[in-house]
């Protein structure tokens, strides 16, 4: 298989998260985060629902990868680390009462010298559970364990050439299911149709290049469900009259691309009317504001100085650092565009901008994902930012 990035852009990155544990005092890192393992590594298979490992040693070249027995040939294939440094446990330690694994990847550190040393474990994520600290521990107790959540993906903020080139054929993937999924849309077709539309289209890709599952589902909150952001599809049809909101990404290469827009099933009641605008003049503001050396807590103060002289507020944040990622989650946890987060902008940062409202009984989602240029903001879909009208459908189901 060949690496979606040249070999030396991974030792680069390398290079920059050991620059990190040196700063931390941390002698050996064991990451658990499957887009961290990916990002230092190019490991890439649905694994991640057992325990996984990419071990960095900051005084060894190569990583360590130790996982089950089943997926070693995946990690062989998929990486740049040489074979020997794949390391195997059997299969009586996956899911087992009496055996883990973190007491196999414990005993592999003393064996090759490392059990007194400063460990650093991403405590924090999603993929490290209380009982693998705990047996680490147990099996390891001379060493001393450090915190080192968000290390690795404070390194994967700034984007390289090749990253900010997937993200671009994603959005054109991104922009591709969104006008599938919404073309699809009208009353008495099933909201799991319009779903099934979407995920068809995230897939195939285009005919250039194909995509692959997003971290997310496809968020399809409908009608007076619209006040409630993250919920997806029924089996239920769609009613004239009622809007639909939709939170898609494309994936390239694990690299995602968000969008969300809101979509009115006939005319617009008088609520969309008057909050469109007001959303829409808000993405404006912030993206023109954005540039290299501002902060995400003040692109916050710019949407919420323009939202609030229509007399809106806004609780939840603006938005997210975004790129490289595996469910459930396509966002980077590290920089929020949110009230009192001093990330500074730099070139090739990218964001998910969701300058969304949420009310008691409806709601309004238009998003855009963009990147940090050296002199402003750029975004990566083209998909027309406004509120979608399905209307006046003749008998084919076209817009007339």
């Amino acid at each position: 298989m060949v690496l979606p990035f040249d070999i030396l852009e991974y030792h680069q990155r390398l290079k920059e998260t050991k620059q990190r544990m040196e700063e931390k005092g941390i002698e050996v890192l064991l990451i658990t985060d499957p887009a961290n393992m990916n990002y230092l590594s190019g490991y890439d298979a649905w694994s991640f629902y057992v325990h996984q490992m990419l071990v960095i040693i900051i005084d060894e070249p190569q990583p360590l990868w130790i996982g089950r027995y089943q997926d070693a040939n995946g990690a062989k294939v998929t990486t740049w680390i040489y074979d020997e440094n794949v390391i195997p446990y059997p299969d009586y330690y996956v899911q087992s009462d009496t055996h883990h694994p973190m007491d196999f990847i414990a005993e592999i550190l003393l064996q090759i010298g490392h059990g007194n040393r400063r460990i650093g474990v991403e405590k924090d994520n999603y993929y490290f559970t209380g009982m693998a600290l705990e047996r680490l521990k147990n099996g390891l107790k001379n060493a001393a364990f450090l915190d080192a959540t968000l290390l690795v993906n404070q390194v994967r903020l700034i984007k390289s050439d090749q990253e900010i080139e997937y993200m671009r054929r994603a959005a054109k993937i991104t922009d591709l299911a969104m006008e599938k999924g919404i073309e699809s849309i009208q009353p008495g077709v099933r909201e799991c149709d319009t779903a099934a539309e979407i995920y068809y289209h995230l897939v195939k890709g285009t005919p250039d290049y194909g995509g692959e599952y997003p971290a997310i589902v496809p968020l399809m909150p409908t009608g007076e469900h619209t006040s409630i952001p993250h919920l997806t599809w029924s089996e239920k049809p769609f009613i004239d009259g009622n809007a639909v909101i939709i939170e898609i990404a494309g994936c390239y290469k694990r690299y995602h691309v968000p969008l969300a827009r809101t979509v009115s099933i006939g005319q617009p009641n008088e609520k969309l009317k008057q909050v469109a605008p007001v959303v829409l003049e808000g993405i404006e503001n912030v993206m023109a504001f954005a540039k290299p050396g501002v902060t995400c807590g003040e692109l916050e103060e710019v949407w919420r100085r323009s939202i609030k002289k229509h007399g809106y507020e806004k609780e939840a944040r603006l938005g997210y650092s975004v790129g490289l990622n595996y469910p459930p989650d396509w966002g980077e946890h590290t920089g929020s565009i949110r009230r009192g987060d001093n990330t500074v902008l730099q070139a090739n940062m990218t964001f998910h901008l969701i300058p969304a409202l949420w009310f008691d009984t409806d709601g309004i989602e238009i998003s855009e994902t963009f990147r940090v240029t050296e002199k402003g903001s750029e975004r990566f879909t083209a998909y027309p930012q406004e509120l979608i009208i399905r209307d006046h459908l003749d008998l084919s189901g076209q817009i007339s």
